[in-house]
């Protein structure tokens, strides 16, 4: 007879602390990809978009990871706007 720690679908594993510091770490990057976001709401600086789009690529995979949604979720609606303003303006301005 099997106890009700035997059973692998009785709770979902706990990856301890790593998460949270995936999670963190996510959020860095998505806050690199903030602050290079905001000038690039200017027309004329907008090619930056080129470069946060894929930082916030980065940090949306590395909140995957995380058992947390914040970074993942910061760096979503980054890929979301940078994109959108890439496909709106031909990745010019």
């Amino acid at each position: 007879m099997s106890g009700p720690t035997d059973d692998p679908l009785a709770a979902p594993p706990d990856h301890g602390h790593c998460s949270g510091m995936l999670n963190f770490l996510s959020l860095l990057i998505g806050l690199f990809a903030l602050l290079l976001a905001i000038p690039a709401l200017i027309p004329i600086v907008s090619l930056a978009n080129w470069i946060v789009f894929p930082v916030a690529l980065l940090g949306f995979i590395v909140g995957l990871l995380s058992s947390r949604n914040a970074g993942r979720n910061l760096n979503l609606m980054l890929m979301i706007v940078s994109g959108l303003r890439l496909f709106l303006t031909g990745g010019l301005f």
